[in-house]
């Protein structure tokens, strides 16, 4: 078995969230997944205020950009601005394929951008590709705390 990694999912639509959960289960991806409903909630998670004192630091952050309260935009220019927070990996995990929002992410300095496929099958492709990148593939600098 695989090592387990803590990831944080920035979703504000329950039914994708809950494709995400379903995904991972069927990619046999081996993480702890985190689920924050909005830029505000994952913020609180990132810097363990409130509810979220004692959240795991995640390995990675899969961010969707249209989002209640604070989008996905300013969560991702305030992560990559953030000393503590900025070598931690964010996969922008969205509906929009607009050239515009897929520029905009990567100025911001995304580190990858995946358009959200519809479906289950879609979605679990994209999760085990996430994993064999992220997980096995890649060095990911220790400390990211």
């Amino acid at each position: 078995m695989s090592p387990t990694f803590e990831v944080l999912l920035v979703e504000d639509n329950p039914a994708d969230a809950e494709l995400m959960m379903e995904s991972l289960e069927d990619a046999k991806f081996h993480c702890n997944l985190h689920v924050a409903k909005d830029g505000i909630e994952a913020m609180d998670f990132l810097y363990q205020r409130g509810e979220f004192h004692a959240a795991p630091r995640p390995k990675l952050i899969l961010l969707d950009l249209n989002m209640p309260r604070k989008d996905g935009r300013e969560v991702l220019k305030e992560i990559k601005q953030d000393e503590n927070l900025k070598r931690i990996p964010v996969v922008v995990l969205t509906s929009s394929k607009a050239s515009a929002d897929v520029a905009a992410s990567y100025a911001l300095h995304a580190n990858a951008y995946i358009p959200k496929p519809v479906d289950l099958e879609g979605l679990t492709e994209v999760v085990k590709a996430l994993d064999d990148f992220w997980f096995t593939i890649v060095t990911l600098p220790n400390g990211n705390h």
